[in-house]
Order: C-alpha cells, then sequence, then structure tokens
C-alpha cells in the first residue's frame, strides 16, 4: 500500500484468524532527550554539545514528499504526542490490536548510522535497554532486535553476548548499507557470534555507508528510493560467496524491506555464472541457489505485486513460500496493512506460512 492513510473499507482478503507475526515494526523516540535514562551523563553531554556526525547527503533536511511528514503515515502521531511509534498504547490501538498481531518485531532506526563508534556503540546498547524498558516489558507480543555496530566488531560481539540469555531479543540487526559487503572475512566474528547464539541477522534496507549504486550517487529520489534494494542483493551475492553459508550453515539472514521477487532472477543469474567460472569460488558446496533457498527469509513489504494478482502465487511459488515473512513497515507512510496487503487468492496454508509459522521457524521464540 502506498496510501498515507488506511481506508475503513472492506478487506480484499482476510489475513489469518489465528494471527499474525509481523516482522518489521518501527519504534520511535519520542523526543531527543528518551535515551537519556540510558546513558551516562558524559554521552548526554557529548550529544548536547556536538550532535552526531552521520553521513546523510541531506543533512537534516525532509525531502517532499518520501520523508515528509518524516516518512509516516499521517494518522500514526500520538493524540498524547510525540511521534509514530512512539506510543505502545496508540500503536496497540491502531496496529497491534485491529490487525491481530500476535508477534511483533521492533526494527529501530537511527543508533549504526554515526561516524564515532564509540556514540554509536552507546547509542545501540542505550537502544537496545530502551525497545525491552519502553516496548517489551509492557506488551509480550513485541520482540527486541541487539542493535550492534558493524564497524565495530569487538563490541558487537561483546553485545550479541550481553542479550544472548534474553529471549525477548529475536535477532540481530543490521542494516544493509555498511561500509563493506557483510561477507568480508573483518564481520565473520559477528556472524559466528549471532550463528552461535541461534540469532538471525535481520537486514533491514538502510545505512548510510558504502556506495548507494555501483556507479556513484543518483539523481532522482525515484532512483534513490529504488536503489536501496540493491544494497540488498549486493549483501546477499557476498554472503553467498564469500562462503558463509559454508561456514555457519545455521545462520539465517532475513531481508527486510527490500522487496523480494528478485531474489528469483538473482538466484538464475548466479546459478548460471558459477557454472561458468565455478572454479573462482571452488570452496562453495552447492550452487548459490542452494544457499538464498536455504539461508535466507525476505520479508513481503514492499511487495512487488504483479498487475494481474494472481501471478503472485507464481511468483511466490519460485522463492518458496517457507521463506517468506509478512511486514507492516508500520507505521511507515507505505505501511501494508495485513488485510489488504495480497489481493491474490492465497491457500489458507500458504496463509499460515507467510503470516505466522515461518516467522516462529527463523526467530529465537519460546
Amino acid at each position: 500500500m502506498n496510501d498515507t492513510t488506511v481506508s475503513p473499507k472492506q478487506p480484499v482478503r482476510a489475513a489469518s484468524s489465528a494471527g499474525i507475526a509481523d516482522c518489521d515494526i518501527h519504534p520511535a523516540l519520542k523526543d531527543r532527550y528518551s535515551l537519556h535514562p540510558y546513558i551516562s551523563k558524559r554521552w548526554r553531554d557529548h550529544l548536547d554539545q556536538y550532535g552526531e556526525l552521520g553521513f546523510s547527503v541531506f543533512a537534516d533536511s525532509q525531502t517532499y514528499p518520501r520523508y515528509n511528514p518524516r516518512g509516516q503515515r499521517r494518522d500514526a502521531w500520538p493524540p498524547g504526542g510525540g511521534g509514530p511509534g512512539s506510543d505502545l498504547a496508540f500503536m496497540r490501538k491502531q496496529h497491534l490490536d485491529p490487525h491481530n498481531v500476535v508477534f511483533g518485531v521492533l526494527e529501530p532506526f537511527g543508533a549504526q548510522l554515526g561516524r564515532n563508534l564509540d556514540l554509536n556503540n552507546v547509542l545501540c546498547t542505550a537502544m537496545n535497554d530502551w525497545q525491552i524498558a519502553e516496548f517489551v516489558e509492557s506488551e509480550d507480543r513485541l520482540r527486541a532486535s541487539v542493535l550492534v555496530v558493524p564497524d565495530d566488531v569487538v563490541s558487537s560481539v561483546a553485545e550479541i553476548e550481553k542479550r544472548a540469555l534474553d529471549a525477548r531479543f529475536v535477532q540481530v540487526h543490521i542494516p544493509t548499507g555498511t561500509t563493506e559487503l557483510l561477507g568480508h572475512r573483518r564481520y565473520r566474528p559477528i556472524l559466528e557470534a549471532a550463528a552461535h547464539h541461534g540469532f538471525p541477522i535481520g537486514m533491514h534496507i538502510g545505512g548510510e555507508s558504502g556506495a548507494r549504486t555501483a556507479s556513484g550517487w543518483p539523481s532522482y529520489y525515484n532512483e534513490d528510493h529504488l536503489d536501496l534494494t540493491f544494497a540488498a542483493q549486493s549483501q546477499v551475492m557476498s554472503l553467498i560467496l564469500d562462503g558463509v553459508f559454508d561456514q555457519l550453515p545455521s545462520l539465517k539472514v532475513i531481508i527486510i524491506e527490500c522487496g523480494c521477487v528478485w531474489s528469483i532472477e538473482l538466484g538464475h543469474r548466479l546459478d548460471m555464472l558459477w557454472r561458468r567460472m565455478g572454479s573462482e569460488v571452488a570452496s562453495l558446496k552447492h550452487p548459490p541457489s542452494h544457499y538464498l533457498r536455504q539461508n535466507f527469509y525476505f520479508s513481503t513489504q514492499p511487495v512487488e505485486e504483479p498487475d494481474n494478482p494472481e501471478e503472485l502465487n507464481y511468483l511466490f511459488d519460485q522463492i518458496g513460500w517457507d521463506r517468506l515473512i509478512f511486514a507492516s513497515d508500520y507505521p511507515h507512510w507505505d505501511f501494508d496493512d495485513p488485510r489488504y496487503a495480497f489481493k491474490a487468492r492465497i491457500s489458507e496454508e500458504n496463509k499460515a506460512l507467510l503470516f505466522r509459522e515461518n516467522a516462529r521457524k527463523v526467530y529465537r521464540t519460546l
């Protein structure tokens, strides 16, 4: 859906009467002081004096219409104040309750994007504590993500170890825009720690490190919005060809908010090149498409739904219904209401996989 508000019209297809799992719910800080209880005075003073040094070419500007109003649904502002996603009671009323969300994964933003690694680590730890205190402790349907700073491998591993025994954390969150591709050996200890503790890697679209495209920066917001998915494709190729899954066969990677249909062609093309030039990556035990089917999951939002809705079944058949996890992207402007997201006639068996069972399989749940 691309509407900024949700229409109360009759649903096209019911989602799931047994409840749904939503792997992409964005909580937000109420204001710039919301993390203060979770960080030391030294870093509160630092933020007051210097702020965060990021990478964004747009600095604090909010381009129209993509980022306005703040990239959110216009009806998502809580009546008691604060921004969309900052009020748990309003989240319950607007999303969790009416859509029968029985399991939701929090995907916070902002702590991993700066250049100061010490500050980034402080913010990640604080936001991990904040997720639990402000959302998960009061809402047993929600689970938290372990935010880490990939460029600080030692601290990332320590943060994973710190959260490993807490069942309220269900994945390690890493944005697709890392400084280098995640398959590179410098990041391997992070992946090893995640696999050891049964955490999947939740690779959410975003991050401001690395190249946006293969040839530089885009000229238009249309390009910029689509270019974000290319980083995900590059990450998939890197993880496969660098042999991560032969070393860590139990590791699962969830590609979130990057689309999913592109994985079909990517698998075919990688297999074709592997058959011709497989000697370059001779250590791979299987064709690349094998790892796509065994180690990757894809969120459904934004789904690349064809003009003929029934063709979506054909596309999802190729990806594998057991590889897809529903995502709403609440409360962003391109939010997918589970009642309207898929116009195709989907079997009850596949609905169960899509809306619930796949999430239970891949995330650390009790």
